[in-house]
């Protein structure tokens, strides 16, 4: 996959991986996302924010991660 609105640049916000020219990393804007479930309020918060950039911010984010178990501990309620 193509990621042509994710900028790696080690001068601009530590060289984390960010949107376009924005000052918005990947990571944020995944936190944004968590805040603003309604696309539209959203959309409203942060106007320069565009659907493709939040669908590369995903789609970055997923591949990121590895492919593997992670073990939990849990406890369960008696």
């Amino acid at each position: 996959m193509k990621f042509d609105r994710i900028i790696i640049n080690p001068k601009r916000m530590n060289g984390r991986p960010c949107i376009r020219d924005l000052r918005l990393t990947v990571c944020r804007v995944l936190e944004i996302l968590s805040l603003y479930p309604d696309r539209a309020e959203l959309s409203r918060e942060y106007p320069e924010l565009e659907e493709e950039d939040i669908r590369q911010a995903l789609a970055y984010a997923a591949a990121s991660l590895e492919d593997r178990i992670v073990e939990f501990s849990y406890e369960v309620a008696a």
